[in-house]
């Protein structure tokens, strides 16, 4: 399971000029803001986008400026995945270690969506554990129940971040991982194609090169 909202995508418009800055060619821009203040790219900065992004990282440059905020929730399994792309990453999570005896455990705090009966049983029995060891915490603060509860917890355990990330990351993310076994990998991996001109300027004539 993997859950994407709020995506905000920002600053366009300066890294636009910033690509056009080696040629001080901003007399060639020609793009501007439609009436929902969306930043719509004309004929000539689109095609400098396309080129500058077909000759390689060191050209490429500008989309290290074009940033990304959105909120994921996905279960740990991921996360541990995803916290491979450090480099030009932020992401702020919800804390399982002062917040996850909070709230009543419930099936739908993990990723259970390929789940065998056999194994929702098992996740079943977890979770009235767990939620026996939160409610003792809750009562007592005795520490070796809140212990119990972050070393029993299981990856499935779906945790928020909110994540800061730019076009080049998202890059980088597409191509490694599109084929990955995790669906939670094609549904991320198809968020990015539909990101404002990721398709236009990476992947159109790019063949979905591997």
């Amino acid at each position: 399971m993997i859950k994407i909202e709020r995506t905000n995508v920002m600053n366009f418009e300066n890294a636009i000029r910033g690509a056009r800055n080696p040629l001080n060619s901003w007399a060639k821009s020609d793009s501007y803001y439609d009436e929902n203040n969306n930043y719509i790219l004309g004929e000539n900065d689109l095609g400098l986008a396309k080129r500058l992004a077909k000759a390689g990282n060191d050209h490429r440059k500008y989309l290290r400026q074009i940033f990304v905020s959105v909120d994921i929730t996905a279960p740990l399994y991921w996360w541990k995945e995803f916290d491979t792309y450090k480099v030009g990453t932020v992401a702020n999570s919800c804390s399982t270690m002062h917040k996850i005896h909070s709230k009543e455990f419930e099936r739908d705090d993990f990723s259970h969506d390929r789940m065998t009966d056999i194994a929702l049983a098992c996740l079943d029995n977890t979770i009235t554990v767990l939620e026996e060891c939160r409610q003792k915490f809750v009562e007592t603060k005795e520490r070796k129940y809140w212990h119990d509860i972050i070393q029993l917890l299981p990856s499935s355990y779906n945790q928020m971040r909110t994540c800061t990330l730019n076009y080049e990351n998202l890059i980088n993310i597409y191509y490694a991982r599109r084929n990955h076994k995790l669906p939670e990998w094609h549904t991320l991996c198809n968020w990015i194609s539909q990101l404002p001109y990721f398709e236009e300027i990476v992947l159109e004539g790019e063949g979905e090169k591997e």
